[in-house]
């Protein structure tokens, strides 16, 4: 399916971002018989799509990987490829206010194309920030790829049970990861700060406040730089540090900031954001505009790009609360 589409003089509605959000709000659009179309870059984009396994996903009680999910997912976007086109690879490089709605520049075939739409969802997520290993992000692939380590509190936290664990990260964000972990009941827990200073730039009351509480948890930390990973035959997670020791851990958890937030077009199209960097939005998904505050006409924030929850089923929630919206109030 993907790239075959002929493009429409218009669309109902244009959604920028092709997974599980932009997927599931471009189905919602066929569904209630209108036109559309998904743009996104492709599947492998999807912050889910190298999860091995996910327990927390309606109709699979013995779980499902990102990528499956993917894939039925846009089986079931082609059941209504009639009325709703999708895209793929298609790069979004623009987006602008039109007379009759909105305009969206894309790259697609070696070409520039324009897409018109009444209504325009953005769903384009956000980007997971890797540990590096010698400025690199690939040395890690492999632990994260089989899950043995891990990216989100609320999808994974659960399997820590009875497990050793390395945090990795420096400031007060994982430093409460570590904290929160201890909920899941683990082994013990250890933060490693990838050769940062603990908590450098946090001030100092909340320097010591947060010391404290990882003392009071036993918690212990290493700043000493990672050089590399062992252990993928057992399933474990070794780490080499710079100062010559190893760290063994059953599992790894990442607490890093995220490394992209995709701002460009929300910020041209004159959207909030929150004090994290989210969109903000109503409880419609319409985005609320920086100056005023009031919903930006026939605009929408669907997914982890919004504020809320970043949880694949709240990704669906909000994609079908934009689209119902979008439907009954302008289309």
């Amino acid at each position: 399916m993907p790239g075959f589409h002929r493009l429409r003089p218009s669309y109902d509605l244009v959604i920028v971002g092709g997974g599980h959000a932009g997927l599931q709000a471009g189905l919602k659009v066929g569904l209630l018989n209108h036109t559309g179309l998904v743009l996104g870059r492709g599947p492998k984009f999807s912050r889910s799509f190298y999860a091995p396994k996910m327990d927390n996903i309606p109709g699979f009680p013995e779980g499902i990987s990102g990528h499956k999910l993917l894939d039925l997912q846009t089986a079931a976007l082609k059941a209504v490829e009639g009325s709703v086109g999708y895209l793929s690879p298609a790069t979004v490089v623009g987006a602008r206010r039109a007379p009759e709605g909105f305009e969206v520049d894309f790259d697609w075939l070696a070409q520039r194309q324009v897409a018109r739409g009444r209504a325009l969802v953005l769903a384009m997520g956000v980007i997971d920030r890797i540990p590096e290993v010698g400025a690199e992000i690939s040395p890690i692939f492999p632990w994260a790829n089989l899950g043995i380590v891990d990216f989100c509190i609320l999808c994974d936290g659960h399997e820590l049970k009875g497990k050793t664990v390395a945090v990795l990260g420096s400031d007060a964000f994982a430093v409460r990861t570590a904290l929160d972990l201890q909920h899941f009941e683990p082994a013990s827990v250890e933060l490693l700060t990838l050769g940062r200073s603990l908590l450098a730039e946090s001030p100092a009351e909340e320097r010591q406040e947060l010391t404290g509480q990882l003392a009071r948890a036993g918690i212990g930390h290493f700043e000493s730089e990672m050089v590399g990973f062992d252990g993928l035959r057992e399933r474990r997670f070794h780490v080499r540090l710079a100062d010559g020791t190893v760290r063994q851990y059953d599992r790894g958890f990442s607490a890093l900031p995220w490394y992209r937030m995709n701002h460009e077009i929300p910020h041209a199209l004159g959207a909030r954001f929150d004090v994290e960097g989210y969109v903000v939005t109503d409880e419609d998904c319409r985005v609320l505009a920086q100056e005023g505050g009031e919903p930006i006409p026939g605009l929408y924030c669907v997914g982890d790009q919004r504020n809320g929850w970043n949880q694949i089923p709240e990704a669906w929630a909000t994609a079908e609360r934009a689209v119902i919206h979008a439907y009954a109030h302008y289309l």
